[in-house]
C-alpha cells in the first residue's frame, strides 16, 4: 500500500484540479482546494523517493496532474483578473525564451531538456503563491517581482543549456 501513496496523492491532485472548476475564483473553497493541490504536488515526489516507489508511470501521472492543475487554474483565474498589456507582453517574452530553450536543447542535444534549477523552482513557487497574494497586494507589484525572477530563471536556463552546464 505504501508504494502507491504517491500516485494516490497525484490522483487526488487531478481530482482537486477538476473540483476547482466548481468553485468561484478567490473563494474560500477555491483557496482550500488550490492549497491542497499544491501541497500534493510538493509531497508526492518526496514520498515516492522515500518509499522507493518512483516509476515512469508515476512521473508521467505527475506531469499530467501538473498540466491539468495549471490549465484549470488559468481557466479560473485569468477571467477574474485585470491583466495589463505590459504584463501580457512580458509574459510572452518569458515564454519565447523558455520555448527557445526547449528548441535549442532539442536541436543541440537531440532530447528535451528540463533543468531543475533553484531559480526555476523559485519561479514555480512564486507563480503558485501569486493567486494567494491577490487579495492583499496589487497585481502590478506582484507581477513585477514574479516576472523579474522568471526572466532571470529563463535566461539562466538558456545559459546552462548553451554552455552545457548546470543541473540535469
Amino acid at each position: 500500500m505504501t508504494k502507491h501513496i504517491a500516485n494516490i496523492l497525484t490522483g487526488c491532485r487531478i481530482f482537486g484540479s477538476i473540483l476547482l472548476l466548481f468553485f468561484p475564483a478567490f473563494s474560500l473553497d477555491f483557496y482550500i482546494t488550490y492549497l491542497l493541490c499544491g501541497f500534493s504536488d510538493m509531497v508526492d515526489g518526496t514520498i515516492a523517493r522515500k518509499t522507493k516507489s518512483t516509476s515512469k508511470f508515476g512521473s508521467q501521472l505527475d506531469t499530467i496532474a501538473d498540466f491539468i492543475f495549471v490549465v484549470v487554474s488559468l481557466f479560473k483565474l485569468l477571467p477574474a483578473l485585470h491583466i495589463p498589456q505590459w504584463l501580457w507582453i512580458w509574459s510572452g517574452v518569458i515564454a519565447v525564451i523558455k520555448i527557445s530553450n526547449i528548441i535549442w536543447g532539442y536541436v543541440s542535444k537531440k532530447q528535451f531538456i528540463s533543468l531543475h534549477t533553484i531559480m526555476n523552482k523559485v519561479t514555480g513557487l512564486l507563480l503558485f503563491l501569486l493567486p494567494l497574494t491577490i487579495p492583499f497586494w496589487e497585481l502590478n507589484y506582484i507581477a513585477i517581482a514574479v516576472c523579474s525572477i522568471a526572466t532571470l530563471s529563463a535566461i539562466q536556463e538558456e545559459f546552462y543549456i548553451i554552455t552545457d552546464r548546470g543541473p540535469k
